[in-house]
């Protein structure tokens, strides 16, 4: 058999070297293509769903951190008004 070698080589004599790098460019567009609807593609729809889910959770933190700041100015408004009272009974 021939070594890979001579078989370009030997490609280059029959057909030229535009049509050897036209087809060797071919092949490399489509590996590339191939690589990236096969890899890069399916890896991307992951980070996206996990960058959602996060997205999500920080959405609900923001939410409890509301709520809870809310009740954290209702007791210090209680706290203030039992005080008042407090202080003007003793008056």
């Amino acid at each position: 058999m021939d070594d890979p070698v001579s078989v370009i080589v030997q490609a280059v004599q029959d057909y030229g070297i535009t049509t050897i790098m036209a087809v060797g460019m071919g092949y490399f567009i489509y590996f590339i293509w191939k690589y990236v609807t096969e890899e890069i593609l399916p890896a991307l729809e992951k980070a996206n769903m996990t960058v959602i889910k996060l997205i999500d959770r920080v959405r609900m933190l923001d939410n409890d951190m509301i709520r809870m700041d809310q009740k954290i100015n209702t007791i210090l408004e209680l706290r203030d008004v039992a005080r008042e009272k407090t202080n003007g009974r003793k008056k």
